[in-house]
Parts: structure tokens; sequence; C-alpha cells
């Protein structure tokens, strides 16, 4: 019969793979879908939402072709491992990670039916939250796989983390609303939003994923400055909570790697944010800035396993 450590280097394996070709997803779909959106168009930022109102766009036929591959290829591979944690007895916790990212893999190829449609932000905005729930949970696999032979933390910075990646969580679900309602052109301003500082009573409908969307918002749309407010609020909590968190553990010899690795990213994240808005939504830093939040949750979340390791 094949050994425990055997069957979890096959799994650590396959999982590995598949938090590959999740960031691969991610890159390829947040391509297609800011290219459409209209951050690569030319006149920009004329051109910004035109899909929306039957506007021609730039398609990829390549991008599209690479996506269903690898997508296809992916969901092959989920199958794969969960049949490799559960049979003939299910090992755990690996199983139960690989069963969540198979469920989640299934449940994206079914909103991919209404995605074509533009006008529904859900799917969009599931689409672009479940691309990164896709390499958190490949990655919580590998981890689940792993030999847990490290030595154990002192006093885990937990709360602190748990915070972090909380307010990380709805940073990336509002920089997701932004790209699902077409509101990036509402506050091109880095600061503020022209004299806003707060939502108004109008824009909180924004944070409302089942509306319909028929225009791209403007400058100064109540709802876009809404979303972008909120997100750069939660973006600023969120690195000073990761940050701090971080630093905590950097100290501690047993999470040094995950500690730097996280604290890396979080900076790499906050300059792409920046960058991108200075740079007038460049399509290529406004992709960065996609892939990166999903490294940096999970690295924090890498983090927050390893430092939840010592024995009660």
């Amino acid at each position: 019969m094949e050994s425990r450590i055997a069957r979890l280097k096959r799994i650590r394996f396959l999982a590995l793979l598949l938090t590959v070709l999740s960031l691969a997803i991610l890159l390829v779909s947040g391509y297609i879908r800011l290219n459409s959106a209209g951050l690569g168009c030319s006149p920009w930022p004329y051109c910004y939402g035109q899909v929306l109102v039957g506007g021609v766009y730039a398609h990829s036929d390549t991008a599209r072709i690479l996506h269903r591959l690898v997508a296809t290829t992916a969901l092959l591979l989920g199958f794969a491992l969960a049949w490799q944690c559960l049979r003939p007895h299910p090992i755990q916790p690996p199983a139960r990670y690989a069963t969540a990212l198979l469920v989640l893999m299934i449940l994206l190829t079914v909103v991919g039916i209404w995605s074509a449609d533009q006008h529904r932000v859900w799917a969009s905005f599931f689409n672009i939250l479940g691309g990164a729930g896709l390499v958190l949970l490949s990655w919580r696999t590998v981890l689940a796989a792993g030999d847990g032979n490290a030595p154990a933390p002192r006093r885990p910075p937990a709360a602190l983390l748990h915070a972090g990646l909380g307010t990380l969580a709805l940073t990336m679900a509002l920089g997701a609303l932004i790209g699902a309602r077409y509101a990036a052109l509402a506050c091109p301003m880095l600061t503020a939003c022209g004299d806003a500082s707060w939502p108004t009573a109008a824009g909180w409908g924004a944070l409302n994923p089942f509306a319909r969307v028929a225009v791209a918002a403007s400058l100064g749309d109540e709802g876009g400055v809404a979303l972008h407010l909120l997100h750069r609020y939660c973006a600023v909590a969120t690195l000073l909570l990761l940050g701090v968190g971080g630093l905590r553990a950097l100290v501690q010899p047993a999470l040094r790697g995950s500690a730097g690795l996280l604290l890396a990213l979080l900076l790499l994240q906050f300059a792409l944010g920046v960058l991108t808005v200075l740079s007038g939504l460049s399509l290529g830093l406004a992709i960065a800035h996609s892939v990166c939040a999903s490294l940096l949750l999970a690295a924090g979340m890498q983090l927050l396993v390893r430092s939840k390791a010592s024995p009660a």
C-alpha cells in the first residue's frame, strides 16, 4: 500500500502545479477583462467602457484560446488532486482544501456562462474574486501537504494578520467592484476624489454586486467615487495591519522567510496601486496590481498558518 508520505508528495506536486496554472489564469483573464474594459484601447480614455454601448474594442483570440486551454487543464488537474486526496481514504487536511478548490473551479465554470454579458456586475465580480480564490486554495493545499517539521514560532502575531487579511479581502472586493462596474475613471486622482473624502448617501448603492451597469462611470460619479474612496482607505488599513504584523513576525527565525515575502509583496502591491493611478491606468500595471493582490493574499495566509503552528 502506498505510504502517506508518498501520497503527500504527489498531492503537493499537483497543488504546486495548480498554483502556477491559477496564476496563469489570473494573468490571462486579467488581460482579457481589462483590455476589453478599454485600458488597452486607443484613443484613451475616450474608448474606456465602449463595450457596454456596443462599441468596438480590441479582441485577442490568442489570449482567449490560451485562457480556455489553461482553465481546462487546471480543472482536470483539480479533479486529479481531489482524487489523490480522497482515495482510498481521505488524507486531511489537504482533502478539505482540495475539495473546496474543485468546488470553486466548477462554480467559476458555471459563472462563465453569464460572463459574456458585460452588463452583469455580479458575474465579473465573482470571476475576479474567484481567480484570487483559486490561487489561495491551491497554495493552501500545498502548505497542508507540507512536512510540518519547521520549528514552532513564539507568540504568533495572529490577531494582526487576521485583521490585515480581512481588510485585504475587502480591498480586493472593492477593487473587483470598480472593475466590474467600469468605474476606473470616476476618480483618477491619487490622494482624493475631487472634494469628496467620504462616500455620499447615494454612493453606497455601488456596493450592490447584483446591479446591471449600462455605461462606464464618468468622472465624479458618486457610486464610482464611493468605491474608490473605500478601496483606498482599506488599502491603507491593510498596509498598516499586515505591515506591523509582518514586522513582528520578522524577528522570529521560524517565520522570517514568510514574513519577508509578505512585506516585500505588500510594498510592491502598494507601489503598483500608486503607479497604476499615476500612469493614467496603464494596462500592464493594472494587470500586475491584480495579480500581486492574489500573491499577497496567499503570502499572508502562509504566514498566518505558520505563525499558528506553535503548540497550545
